[in-house]
């Protein structure tokens, strides 16, 4: 693989591919183009009952952009991560150049849960999320997908699936269907950052409203 630059990875998006280390310590970075890919569904997004009464009990709170690279970091810390250091020095740049953001909860001032991901055109790339209380990551991603309804993206790329994520709607598409939606998304523009920011139980019922 060539040197990573921000640039790079952003042409590697907008080609379909991703890049992955084989570990925190791993020093080679690898493209990945899965011949499944993983989606969700920006209008399939599934709120449980149990993740609803959740959201609109929880003290938990929401933020966008405010802790980016400690979202980063925390994703990275885990036992099995494919996020070494040249990758998390990279998304930070993104994050600097205003093409990568993070969605962050809370517990007061403890962050407890935390999305990333990557945009370009109309398209949502995400990275990886961690969750540091029960259902955390579920609340970010349910204030995630509904930003990106609001701001008007097409696509949410997960990359793959997990029993986490196809719980809560995701689904797998060949990689032509992918290419597909992903020319699609890159025709347009949206602004991540553009919505105003929603409490856990606002964006519960917007999403509620509209399924």
């Amino acid at each position: 693989m060539s040197e990573l630059t921000p640039e790079l990875l952003l042409h590697g998006y907008a080609i379909g591919i991703f890049p992955m280390a084989e570990s925190r310590g791993g020093s080679e970075v690898f493209w990945v183009d899965p011949r499944l890919r993983g989606i969700m569904p920006l209008e399939g997004f599934r709120i449980s009952r149990s993740l609803a009464k959740a959201m609109r009990r929880t003290p938990f709170t929401t933020s966008f952009n405010r802790a980016f690279g400690a979202v980063v970091s925390h994703c990275a810390d885990r036992e099995e991560t494919w996020i070494n250091d040249e990758i998390e020095a990279l998304y930070n740049q993104l994050h600097a150049g205003g093409d990568a953001h993070s969605v962050e909860v809370w517990e007061e001032d403890r962050l407890v849960g935390g999305v990333y991901g990557v945009t370009l055109g109309r398209a949502f790339f995400g990275e990886s999320m961690f969750s540091r209380r029960t259902d955390a990551s579920k609340m970010a991603l349910a204030a995630l997908v509904e930003r990106l309804r609001r701001a008007g993206f097409v696509l949410f790329d997960t990359q793959f699936i997990t029993d986490h994520l196809a719980s809560l709607g995701a689904v797998e598409i060949p990689r032509r269907s992918y290419q597909a939606r992903l020319a699609d998304a890159l025709k347009g523009e949206a602004d991540f950052t553009a919505p105003e920011a929603l409490s856990l139980q606002e964006v519960l019922q917007r999403m509620t409203q509209t399924s």
